[in-house]
């Protein structure tokens, strides 16, 4: 569903990263924003002030000028104060991280972004949940896949922590004792995780399984798109793919990525698709 996101009033809530990192995009937005709309412009230094600016937005439709982290911020916090379903939220997206805005189909020029704030529709989305009352507003993944810090970063961070006497004593004695033959254990390879993954109460892939990866995100009408992957040995094995309103995932210690960030370690987490939850203003169609 679309409507009209047409407003006299914005509240312009510049994140300080983007002033920092795109100082340029942020003058060209203010500039488009101010021409065609009356503006109330903000720069919180800090979550706390980007808080206090979003709660005293008043009759005006608030604008987030700044990355994915910032859209982010902006979502949970007018979800844990049960505002979203009366705010209609606006994004110009500023900064290195913009896979969640460009998924969500918002346009990542300064210039076109803004005129989209001016002239888009509304639409509402649908939000992942979890029983912790986090917000997935993009697609979520597990496991989420490290590399491991190479042997020269891990000697520098060495080297960082010990103090410079203590390092002339310990070359020392390296110099006085023979050196024996070691053999340092290699960094274990990312593998495959034990998951039960259950959508809506029903059993996808149980903990004897080896998955490779698991992702969720919101489809359509209410429902979340989930897909497994299973290890394989051999030939690739096939996904499993099923549609819900709940999916529950439960195993050891397991961390997942969602949208701009990574999360846990946890053992067990449910999310659930709030149907329409946020209203983003996003280009007409």
């Amino acid at each position: 569903m679309a409507t009209s996101a047409t407003s006299d009033q914005l509240l312009v809530v510049i994140d300080p990263v983007a002033r920092r990192t795109d100082g340029e995009s942020v003058r060209i937005a203010k500039d488009v924003l101010s021409a065609g709309a009356t503006t109330k412009v903000c720069m919180p230094e800090g979550p706390e002030e980007f808080a206090r600016a979003l709660a005293r937005r008043g009759s005006r439709r608030p604008v987030v000028v700044g990355d994915d982290r910032a859209l982010m911020r902006a979502v949970s916090l007018l979800h844990r104060q049960r505002e979203l379903a009366g705010c209609a939220l606006s994004f110009v997206p500023v900064g290195g991280s913009l896979s969640v805005a460009r998924s969500l189909g918002v346009p990542t020029g300064a210039v076109a972004a803004a005129r989209t704030v001016l002239d888009g529709v509304e639409r509402r989305l649908d939000l992942l949940v979890d029983d912790s009352d986090g917000v997935v507003l993009g697609a979520l993944r597990i496991p989420a896949l490290y590399a491991p810090a190479s042997p020269e970063e891990v000697a520098q961070v060495s080297s960082m922590g010990t103090r410079p006497w203590l390092r002339t004593c310990q070359s020392l004695v390296r110099t006085l004792v023979p050196a024996r033959p070691t053999r340092d254990p290699a960094p274990p390879a990312p593998g495959p995780s034990r998951l039960r993954v259950e959508v809506d109460g029903v059993t996808l892939v149980d903990l004897g399984q080896p998955v490779e990866a698991v992702s969720v995100t919101p489809g359509d009408a209410g429902l979340a798109e989930v897909e497994v992957r299973p290890a394989s040995v051999g030939a690739e094995a096939s996904p499993l793919r099923a549609s819900g309103r709940t999916v529950t995932v439960t195993g050891t210690d397991f961390r997942y990525r969602a949208d701009a960030g990574v999360a846990g370690p946890v053992r067990r987490r449910t999310w659930t698709v709030w149907e329409g939850a946020l209203g983003l203003t996003l280009p007409g169609r």
